[in-house]
């Protein structure tokens, strides 16, 4: 478990001290508080942020701390980092003997390094992501905050496979689970049931009335999901091909779902404008959404991001793209036209343009209203996100194919008659 061992004698032992500790407010953030509340019981206090709102926070706390910076304060900031004002004022607050260490996992803080009081990890040497709770676990019972036990273990993992997202690769539902009890409750509810079970089991387990409403929530999910599958818009911003919703619940499910719907979209954008923030999703390894949210001020993981949306993000993601109808999805119940087919397989548009895909000698070829294109494709897929991404095309239903290939007869019949 344990593959991050770096005892700090700087900050090891801030014995006798009132500890701050200043987070995100996702599950990964939380899970930092409620490790902090297992180690420090009452002599933590634990504040939870926005990705905008860290900054306030600190430079409230520095301003409290002015000139107290010995006395008695010890922070703790994790799975957020400071903008370039706070970084110097973080270096004067530790030169000057206050106590303060960063823990993060995202890349965009990989510069934090630098500083005596930063130590961000994005991935472990065996090629796990790491997570801000498990990075932060690993402080803790390195500098004798905490004593580790099977429960915290398996917390501090489920916590992990969650928000790296590595859970959908092992097929680890529970940290699915985990996550959506956490959206089920408030931040206190959900902290004081952690924190009791971590404290008095000896293994890390769901009880039976949370199960129950796990999976009430799952069939919930599951109807939302079907719904946005019906609101999705595709355009493209920046060379990218976007899809974009609007939610207001369930960001990664959603994202992660559109994306195995509709996967010729480089990443997904899900908008709550209540918040008037932005979640990117994707499932292309070769796709960073985390540099897309930074040219908006924000940031996160290659794969799940998010930034505040600004009036240029506004722009891109809601005003231009909003005459725009909904993506249709392909047609699942077909016998006859079915994708990858030797007989050819047919698309349609809004604009009730066909085309056919059909394999040649070459590759596949593409036939648009009866006009055969130059292009050849090497794969069938290759072809089909080609169409999809320019014509917002869908597999048509077996009717279309039907009356499409009886067109095609006629038109041969006349030909050749």
């Amino acid at each position: 478990m344990r593959l991050l061992r770096q005892a700090d004698n700087k900050t090891a032992r801030w014995a006798g001290s009132m500890y701050h500790l200043y987070s995100h407010n996702d599950l990964d953030g939380v899970g930092c508080g409620i490790l902090a509340k297992v180690a420090f019981g009452e002599r933590v206090e634990v504040r939870y942020n926005s990705v905008t709102g860290l900054d306030m926070q600190v430079g409230r706390f520095l301003e409290r701390t002015k000139g107290k910076e010995k006395q008695h304060e010890g922070l703790f900031i994790t799975d957020l980092s400071v903008h370039q004002e706070n970084e110097e004022r973080l270096d004067h607050y530790a030169e000057a003997g206050g106590k303060v260490k960063l823990i993060d996992h995202h890349k965009t803080a990989l510069h934090l390094n630098e500083r005596s009081w930063g130590m961000v990890k994005v991935q472990y040497e065996d090629g796990r992501l790491a997570s801000a709770t498990s990075l932060f676990y690993e402080y803790l019972i390195d500098n004798g905050y905490i004593q580790e036990t099977k429960a915290m273990d398996q917390f501090v993992e489920l916590v992990r496979l969650y928000d790296t997202w590595e859970w959908e690769q092992t097929d680890a539902l529970e940290a699915k689970r985990l996550n959506d009890l956490f959206f089920m409750v408030s931040i206190d509810e959900f902290e004081e049931k952690m924190i009791r079970r971590l404290k008095e089991s000896d293994a890390f387990s769901f009880d039976e009335f949370e199960e129950k409403i796990l999976d009430m929530e799952e069939e919930k999910i599951e109807r939302y999901i079907r719904r946005k599958r019906r609101e999705i818009v595709q355009t493209f911003i920046n060379a990218h091909c976007v899809g974009i919703v609007h939610a207001e619940s369930y960001h990664s499910e959603v994202g992660n779902e559109l994306g195995k719907t509709y996967p010729h979209l480089d990443y997904i954008a899900i908008l709550n404008m209540g918040g008037k923030k932005v979640s990117l999703r994707t499932i292309h390894d070769e796709t960073d959404v985390s540099e897309i949210a930074g040219t908006f001020g924000g940031g996160g993981h290659a794969k799940a991001a998010g930034c505040p949306l600004t009036d240029e993000a506004f722009k891109l993601y809601v005003t231009e793209p909003f005459p725009l109808e909904p993506l249709r999805a392909d047609a699942f119940k077909n016998v006859y036209n079915v994708k990858e087919s030797d007989n050819g397989s047919l698309y349609i548009n809004r604009n009730e343009d066909q085309f056919f895909l059909f394999p040649g000698e070459h590759g596949w070829n593409i036939q648009l209203n009866g006009v055969t294109q130059h292009e050849t494709f090497t794969s069938f897929e290759e072809a089909e996100r080609f169409i999809k991404r320019n014509y917002a095309a869908w597999l048509a239903r077996d009717e279309a194919f039907v009356q499409y290939l009886m067109q095609q007869v006629k038109q041969a019949i006349q030909t050749t008659g």
